[in-house]
């Protein structure tokens, strides 16, 4: 028996993929998850009023570092809506078929849900919130006592987490991809994830901020915190993101 790894690298080369749905003439999924319209939200301040200091881009390449340990003070909305809009932001809609967003996705497919565990915000009631893209609004999950030590649990302990500002957890609503990639698309979410976490890396630089991507989670408990089944959707990368000190 092969090991996992290389079982699922040999699986999902192009000779073994099925024909994708798109392929046979289904109708694409949606490109964003559905949401009760009676929920709580939070409308984002719009990406053309916000603006956020200059910084030079090799400067922030050069200088990005893993950060686990944050200041108490809290991001602004603004800032929040800057992480949110460079990392998943939607500057261009072709429904059903794709989207151009400010992170690149294979075939613009984009199939990552994000949410957040928020800690400190101006504004916001700490809780678990999810971004909704197409309308540049948060909507309220879960604010009850005890959300952030569920999250801090679902990435194995790890305290920064439920120290930070922020922490982003991207889920896959994975038909999304795979209607156009068959098998190829569980490689290729994994890619997209790559890509939305350096953004958040960089332009946390550009506000002050320190991130640190997190790959150590247990699916299980991170899929029931944020009410997923953690098949059809599940967490692919969490980051936590908050202030740094002056030091």
């Amino acid at each position: 028996m092969h090991p996992t790894g290389q079982t699922f690298m040999e699986m999902t080369r192009y000779e073994h993929l099925s024909v994708s749905d798109q392929y046979r003439g289904l109708p694409a999924p949606p490109l964003e998850k559905s949401f009760s319209r009676d929920g709580l939200f939070i409308t984002l301040p719009n990406p053309d009023t916000i603006t956020v200091p200059p910084l030079n881009l090799r400067s922030a390449i050069e200088n990005r570092r893993s950060l686990r340990h944050y200041t108490r003070d809290p991001l602004s909305l603004e800032e929040l809506a800057y992480l949110l809009w460079c990392t998943q932001g939607i500057r261009e809609i072709q429904d059903p078929y794709f989207t151009i967003r400010n992170v690149p996705s294979a075939g613009g497919r984009h199939s990552f849900e994000t949410y957040l565990l928020i800690n400190r915000v101006s504004g916001v009631k700490p809780g678990l919130y999810r971004y909704l893209a197409f309308s540049h609004r948060l909507l309220e999950v879960d604010t009850r006592l005890g959300v952030p030590d569920r999250v801090m649990a679902a990435c194995l302990g790890q305290a920064f987490v439920r120290a930070s500002a922020v922490t982003f957890l991207w889920a896959s609503v994975v038909y999304r991809m795979s209607w156009r990639y068959a098998e190829r698309a569980w490689r290729l979410v994994h890619l997209d994830a790559g890509h939305a976490g350096q953004n958040l890396y960089l332009a946390a630089e550009q506000i002050g901020c320190g991130t640190c991507a997190i790959g150590a989670f247990d699916d299980r408990q991170a899929a029931d915190v944020l009410g997923i089944d953690g098949v059809d959707e599940f967490v692919v990368y969490c980051a936590a993101v908050g202030k740094k000190s002056d030091e």
